[in-house]
């Protein structure tokens, strides 16, 4: 059955500007940085010297959940993600949920890629510089759509060429032996933690969530998304593979989980440490590209769930010039500088990523009931990856993973009382 031809947009709808380049380089630009730079760290802690498996793991994984969201993309090119394919293949209650915990998990990473910027750019004032990157980003993403590629960009070059220096400092410097790899090699949890590694990564990967939820902004929907998921997601696994090698030749599993700055340890502890300065701009830069696309996210999200007031009507306004979703920009900037001022960046990453294997969770129910006619990948992919989330979320952290429930448990509260309201007479 051949795709649906994405209508025009009308006036009260987004406008489609977007190409296969610009939609790849976004999914890049949500997904380069976020891992690298925060949850090497805290993985390495859990997985030891199977790092790297931890991270194929996971990039198989995420492709499960690519799949699933390109396929369901190309026939349901709106705003919204699994929000929407939620409401329309499950039911409204189901859809409410997936979007409801994309919210709420990508405004704590919001939250932990300013802190980041702050961390690395001025660690001595984190918090003022990490408010002030919410309000750049609140600006430029306010202006429209356009303008956020343009500088996404120019940050994954930027960052590309900082994750260069470093994988040359780390593998260069000197300090590169395979004996490093036995320093804490196993980890804290055997098996379960390099579930529980892979968990945490996987909070790397889930950036091209950013390319579904432009669909009402994509040109030719149903041939850019099913492209630009894959070839993003790809460039992004060996990018990442590449830098975790190098981390782990150079200091060792331990070292990593012992740093707030991992990558900046590695380089280092080697002749090449001059290079430290450039891996900490590249982390700033990262982080700042990051919450750039991941705001943007959140916006069209929240946008999409008011359209059907699932949450306040009025976040589903469009600004008259920029055409863009301009209130639900400005209510995700308030609520992710409130969080800025309490967010611990470690339990941030565990709390999204909890939320966001929710949120794939019903993105692969809703790609398993589209059936086998007119797919384009196999159906049993939609079955391992919601067979692969539930299993990474249950191996998270067990503060995160019990906070992460409890959001959603006052979410389907809440959706459930609102139901009620609306329905008694």
């Amino acid at each position: 059955m051949p795709a649906p031809v994405a209508p025009e947009p009308g006036p009260g709808r987004l406008a489609r500007r977007l190409g296969t380049g610009d939609a790849v380089v976004l999914g890049l630009g949500s997904m380069l940085g976020a891992g690298v730079f925060a949850a090497v760290g805290p993985a390495a802690g859990a997985a030891g010297a199977w790092l790297p498996a931890a991270l194929l793991l996971a990039g198989l994984v995420a492709y499960c959940n690519a799949t699933s969201s390109a396929e369901l993309a190309a026939r349901y090119p709106e705003s919204g993600g699994t929000y929407a394919y939620g409401r329309r293949l499950l039911s409204p209650f189901w859809g409410f949920l997936a979007g409801w915990a994309f919210v709420a998990g990508k405004l704590a990473s919001c939250a932990a890629m300013a802190l980041t910027v702050g961390s690395y750019a001025a660690p001595g004032a984190a918090r003022p510089v990490a408010l002030a990157a919410v309000a750049a980003v609140t600006a430029l993403n306010y202006r429209g759509v356009a303008k956020t590629a343009l500088a996404t960009r120019i940050v994954v070059a930027l960052v590309l060429a900082a994750l260069a220096a470093a994988v040359a400092g780390m593998l260069l410097g000197g300090q590169a032996s395979a004996a490093n790899l036995g320093r804490g090699a196993g980890g804290t949890g055997g098996p379960f933690g390099l579930l529980q590694a892979a968990g945490l990564l996987f909070f790397a990967f889930a950036g091209y969530a950013r390319v579904a939820t432009l669909g009402e902004e994509v040109v030719d929907p149903a041939r850019t998304i099913p492209r630009a998921i894959p070839l993003a997601l790809g460039i992004v696994l060996a990018t990442y593979a590449a830098v975790c090698v190098a981390a782990l030749l150079a200091v060792g599993p331990a070292a990593l989980a012992a740093s707030r700055a991992p990558l900046a340890t590695a380089v280092a502890a080697g002749r090449l440490d001059g290079l430290v300065p450039a891996v900490r701009a590249g982390a700033a830069v990262a982080s700042l590209g990051v919450l750039l696309s991941l705001e943007a996210g959140v916006s069209r999200t929240a946008f999409a769930m008011a359209a059907n007031r699932d949450l306040p009507g009025g976040l589903a306004a469009v600004h008259p010039r920029f055409r863009v979703p301009h209130r639900a920009e400005l209510a995700a900037a308030l609520l992710v500088a409130a969080a800025v001022a309490v967010a611990d960046l470690r339990r941030a990453i565990g709390f999204s990523a909890t939320l966001v294997l929710v949120y794939y969770a019903v993105a692969n129910a809703s790609a398993w009931t589209l059936g086998r006619a007119g797919r384009r990948w196999p159906r049993w992919l939609a079955a391992a990856g919601l067979a692969g989330c539930l299993a990474l979320a249950a191996s998270l952290p067990a503060a995160d993973l019990l906070a992460g429930l409890a959001v959603l448990a006052a979410g389907a509260l809440g959706y459930g009382a609102a139901s009620y309201a609306r329905h008694s007479p």
